[in-house]
């Protein structure tokens, strides 16, 4: 099912947990309006379809005309988010803070203004401990509007202190929203570009990122601000593919929420997006042992019911902890172990489609892919790689290209050497369209167009030892070593140098480095 083009109504339903749906039925039981009692019959329909048709919809609601089951959806779609929001109050602060504003300009619309102040105060003290100042400029403007229109009897210094209060809170909005807005295109950039590509992108990404971050930005100190200041310095390395910078600031991404663990309540996706790349990082760098600590720490934490009861909580740990437990076994060159995870993967993809976007499905598809060719199963992997291919859209550039890469080895591996040529000049030609071509990609192109018309089987060694050596050498050039985080070309020449399956190159890397 897809979760792009089928009915919101029938999305939502299909969203619903069991509790989710008793809690509904019972909330609008109470009622029990004749248009009520309506809504719970195509609520009941709705949830006994497997997909949305709307033909079939209407015979199981007889006396229900077409014309009329707009009105009733949009009728049963607010009253699903009503029952969800009274549900989801006592576990949001962001639900509670907005109650109580609710409230308070209830009582501020009837003329009882000191009611009104009260509440207001109280919301107030709660923001702040949660550091909530886009929430504290909207309890702000409603005290100010009181005190200008109404006699409150207030101290003498309520207005010079509102004053205060509202430039505060605007400097910290402000910051926030530079930050977040950099952290956003930052992110942006990369979906789109991938990693730079030279010093040209690098120069570029520098300069971005100079001339829009806050001058003070170093001298912050409220949460948001760090953290929004954090994930631009981790997007802004990553892409510039500074893995140590990196690390440096997904560590203190993660230990901003350590230090205040009540922020990791209030903002649980990004305690679990700042855990997702602390342990890229660690894979980047081939931190073995802190990536196995990083991995059991998510894990215990992903099990808690902070994560387990929400929705979107659990869907975004399941695929970062999938796509971290599959990189574990590309580190340590355990392919085929890594092949037992894919059915229990691939059965929480089917049954969480409706939450997971393209992006995310094509970045687990590509891991599935690197794992089957790692195992040597190439047509396999083959298979996923193709989904990538024709259904990518204009997402992720780079990715695209390192699936149509792998798809090209996969066919040397299987030795289609009829179809070799014709794909590698569609592969190349791709790659360099999209200006994606690194050195060592270009040695690549250059070593299989040159081996399969030219060099007998029997000379097909020195060749590739000649082709690694070339390549050697660009391991440590930081351009370069995107290539390495896609896949371990080296050691795939190795592989092939040496006679032994790439599983079992990468291993013994991984033994040599335990014992050091």
């Amino acid at each position: 099912m897809s979760n792009r083009s089928t009915d919101i109504l029938f999305q939502l339903i299909k969203s619903l947990e069991k509790a989710e749906k008793r809690h509904f039925k019972l909330y609008i039981k109470r009622s029990s309006a004749n248009e009520d009692l309506k809504i719970i019959r195509l609520f009941d329909a709705l949830d006994k379809l497997d997909t949305y048709d709307e033909k079939l919809l209407l015979k199981k609601l007889p006396g229900t005309e077409k014309k009329q089951l707009y009105n009733l959806k949009t009728h049963l779609y607010r009253q699903i988010l009503a029952s969800l929001r009274l549900l989801k109050s006592a576990d949001s602060i962001d639900l509670q803070l907005n109650e109580q504003f609710d409230y308070a300009h209830i009582l501020y619309k009837k003329g009882l203004f000191f009611q009104s102040l009260k509440i207001l105060d109280r919301a107030k003290e709660t923001a702040r401990a949660h550091q909530k100042f886009y929430f504290l400029a909207q309890v702000v403007a409603l005290e100010k509007r009181i005190e200008n229109l109404h006699i409150t009897k207030s101290i003498h210094t309520r207005a010079e202190q509102l004053a205060v209060e509202a430039n505060e809170v605007s400097r910290h909005i402000d910051v926030m929203a530079r930050l977040s807005n950099l952290s956003l295109l930052l992110f942006s950039w990369f979906t789109r570009y991938g990693h730079a590509r030279n010093e040209k992108d690098e120069a570029g990404v520098r300069r971005f990122m100079r001339e829009n971050l806050p001058d003070n930005a170093h001298e912050l100190k409220g949460f948001y601000e760090r953290l929004y200041l954090y994930q631009c310095y981790c997007w802004d390395a990553f892409i510039r593919q500074d893995f140590l910078q990196y690390y440096r600031y997904a560590q203190k991404w993660v230990d901003l929420f350590r230090s205040q663990p009540l922020m990791i309540r209030v903002e649980t996706s990004h305690y679990i997006k700042g855990l997702h790349y602390l342990l890229n990082a660690h894979f980047d760098l081939r931190n073995y042992r802190a990536f196995a600590v990083t991995l059991s720490e998510f894990q215990a934490f992903a099990k808690t019911s902070r994560v387990q009861d929400h929705d979107n909580f659990r869907i975004q740990a399941f695929i970062y902890i999938s796509t971290a437990r599959i990189n574990q076994h590309f580190m340590m060159g355990t392919f085929r172990e890594g092949l037992a995870l894919v059915p229990g993967i691939e059965e929480k993809l089917k049954e969480n489609a409706i939450f997971l976007d393209q992006h995310r499905i094509m970045v687990v598809n590509y891991k599935i892919a690197t794992l089957y060719f790692g195992s040597g199963q190439y047509s396999t992997s083959i298979d996923y790689l193709q989904t990538i291919i024709h259904e990518s859209g204009e997402l992720r550039t780079d990715l695209q290209c390192y699936s149509r890469l792998l798809h090209l080895l996969a066919h040397y591996e299987l030795g289609n050497y009829d179809i070799m040529e014709s794909l590698t000049k569609s592969v190349y030609r791709f790659m360099a369209k999209m200006q994606n071509l690194t050195v060592i990609e270009e040695e690549m192109f250059r070593f299989l167009r040159h081996s399969f018309h030219h060099v007998p089987a029997r000379r097909l060694k020195p060749e590739l030892e000649q082709f690694l050596q070339k390549i050697k050498h660009l391991e440590k050039n930081r351009f370069e070593t995107r290539s390495f985080a896609y896949l371990d070309i080296i050691s795939w020449v190795e592989s092939k140098v040496y006679g032994k399956p790439m599983g079992t190159i990468i291993h013994e890397k991984y033994l040599a480095s335990k014992r050091k």
